[in-house]
């Protein structure tokens, strides 16, 4: 520990994240005629004392004459206090335990109230200084103990005072109170606690803002739960990501800054200055040289499926792990790509269109069932398996091409060569990823392969296919039909223009990338690639990681844990166990993965060391980067 200082803390909206009273008013004026009344202006008085502009002793007298409060009424919030904990002090749970000598609860709410708390916190009993409430004989409440002086202004120093706590004293709270407690000496330091409420004068006056209990430990030098505060780790999500994501994020503690559209290179470089993590969707590209002058970045989540808009070989040599996510919205794609497929089959877009324009046109012809009819997937993986397990329900025959070892699922068959798939299928549906390598995958060539009438369906990346081979495939009749949701240029923004030789074709269906984009599927990718992300964070799990090697790992408990990147070469991990040796760490586990291009290496180490000797494994030969998680 940095010094043996004594830490007090307020309880409402610092140890909890409710105001002990108005919480008891909503507990107690449930069915009261005049309830928003009394509520408003019991807030209204806490609002005032906590300011600092009426006394906290007139405040309190005031309130609890205003509430016709019960024992009851006051057991009930008791039960439930519990699940009231701050965020960020219930992720620091083991520090409160582990220091509960030399810490302090010190309120004018409650005993009956911030009893579980403490008792959650393992603080005892005698460290918790606050008031008592009083009940007449039908157990209504009538006030508090008037003798004790936290029922009266400047109560907090007069408290202090009277005790024999060591110094330095550190006061953390959000009200004017705790403030006070300073300004009359009797604490050496006061944090304005400010992750529940921030009240300006207070906050003025402080020695330091708080905004979580993560921020405090570090500021103080103590040893929290976490190494760097997780309010001080920014991140910057693009393009419209579900609310989901965010509230995950942000729930865990850290810094959340959103934006709606995408951003160009150099707007996305100057946005990047400070930041630690980067979410995006489909429209951003994170280049070598967004990468290259993003020096805090530890991290990119691409909260769809594909990453070909991330430059994958210079995020792995800056040490940045990439993440997606795979499989959130497969099911999404799959039932539009059945759709596409009956809505080409049975010619819908132009029929609708056609009625739009007042033309009635009944007609079975070039109208057709899916069934008995032959589905060609290009690419088998988890949107293309899906896709044919589906199909084979609705009565289709299924053949999939793919590079790799795929397991057919069903009856489908696999076909050893793309050229024999087109030969065959009526429909031919493209799920393929968006390496370089599969630029124009379907070109003019593959059309001619492809029987007459055969329909085309590409839900997978837009550079895949030739689109004026395409257009010429479709005028000349070679195409049956067409639906399209990617492109080869896409608009950055739906106010920007779209264009292509594919628009006023017949039979021809254009959605504007909107596979993955139902509701579900947008907060599952929401779900799942913020839980990479704080995986990755928080335990250094690289499980999914795209460019990193992959490592599961548990909580850190009991221990430090030292997460070292590093380019693949040898001697890395000699070097760094010769300078944990030299530092006199005791390695409580190890564990190193490698690819071909990079290694990682995570220890976790007793806690008992000094800090600095850790500074040497920065420079280890090969660091790309290095982390520390307390």
């Amino acid at each position: 520990m940095a010094d043996p200082a004594t830490l007090i803390f307020d309880f409402d909206s610092t140890l909890v994240r409710i105001e002990t009273l108005e919480a008891l008013a909503d507990i107690a004026l449930a069915d009261h005629p005049e309830a928003d009344a009394i509520r408003a202006e019991v807030a209204r008085l806490t609002d005032l004392a906590m300011s600092g502009q009426i006394g906290f002793g007139d405040a309190l007298r005031q309130r609890l004459g205003l509430l016709p409060l019960t024992r009851d009424h006051v057991q009930t919030l008791a039960d439930r206090i519990l699940d009231e904990g701050t965020p960020s002090v219930r992720r620091n749970l083991r520090f409160f335990r582990e220091n509960a000598h030399r810490i302090v609860i010190l309120s004018g709410g409650f005993r009956e109230i911030i009893a579980p708390i403490a008792e959650r916190l393992g603080i005892p009993p005698a460290r918790v200084l606050c008031n008592d409430l009083t009940y007449d004989p039908t157990g209504r409440v009538i006030g508090v103990d008037q003798a004790n002086p936290l029922a009266h202004a400047d109560g907090k120093p007069r408290v202090i005072a009277a005790q024999d706590f060591p110094r330095p004293i550190v006061m953390v709270g959000d009200g004017w109170n705790d403030a006070e407690v300073k300004l009359a000496g009797a604490a050496d330091r006061f944090y304005a606690y400010t992750e529940i409420v921030r009240r300006e004068r207070v906050v003025e006056v402080a020695d330091a803002e708080a905004p979580s209990m993560d921020e405090l430990l570090h500021t103080e030098g103590l040893a929290g739960r976490w190494s760097y505060p997780r309010s001080r780790i920014r991140m910057l999500l693009l393009e419209n990501i579900h609310p989901a994501a965010i509230d995950r994020l942000e729930e865990a503690g850290y810094s959340v800054e959103t934006r709606k559209g995408a951003l160009d290179e150099d707007d996305l470089i100057e946005a990047l200055k400070g930041v630690h993590v980067l979410g995006i969707r489909s429209k951003t590209t994170v280049s070598a040289r967004v990468l290259e002058q993003a020096d805090r970045l530890m991290a990119v989540a691409a909260f769809c499926i594909g990453t070909n808009q991330i430059d994958l070989e210079a995020a792995s040599a800056r040490g940045v792990a990439v993440f997606n996510a795979p499989y959130s919205n497969t099911r999404s794609v799959v039932e539009l790509a059945i759709g596409l497929t009956i809505a080409l089959m049975r010619d819908v877009a132009d029929k609708s269109a056609a009625m739009h324009r007042g033309r009635w046109n009944k007609s079975a012809d070039g109208s057709r069932e899916l069934r008995g009819k032959t589905l060609g997937i290009v690419g088998y993986g988890a949107i293309g398996s899906q896709l044919s397990v589906l199909a084979e329900a609705l009565g289709m025959r299924v053949i999939f091409h793919d590079l790799s070892e795929r397991l057919a699922l069903g009856n489908a068959r696999r076909m050893r060569s793309l050229e024999a798939l087109l030969a065959e299928a009526d429909v031919v549906s493209l799920h393929v990823d968006g390496r370089a390598e599969n630029t124009h995958l379907i070109g003019a060539a593959q059309f001619q392969a492809m029987k007459p009438g055969t329909l085309f369906l590409n839900l997978s990346r837009g550079h895949v296919v030739d689109i004026g081979a395409l257009a010429q495939a479709i005028g000349a009749g070679r195409i049956g039909g067409a639906a399209l949701d990617v492109f080869p240029e896409e608009p950055r923004t739906n106010a920007d223009p779209f264009d292509s030789p594919l628009m006023g074709l017949k039979n021809v269906i254009l959605t504007p990338h909107i596979g993955g984009s139902t509701e579900e599927a947008q907060e599952a990718i929401a779900e799942f690639a913020a839980d990479r992300l704080l995986g990755y964070l928080n335990r250094g799990d690289t499980t999914f990681c795209v460019n990193l090697p992959n490592v599961q790992l548990a909580e850190v408990s009991g221990a430090h844990r030292i997460l070292h990147i590093h380019t693949n070469q040898p001697g890395v991990l000699a070097e760094l166990n010769r300078e944990l040796a030299a530092a006199g760490l005791n390695i409580l586990g190890q564990h190193l993965k490698t690819d071909e291009r990079t290694g990682y290496v995570i220890t976790d180490v007793d806690r008992d060391y000094d800090p600095e000797a850790l500074r040497a494994l920065k420079s280890v030969a090969g660091t790309l980067r290095f982390r520390m998680l307390h």
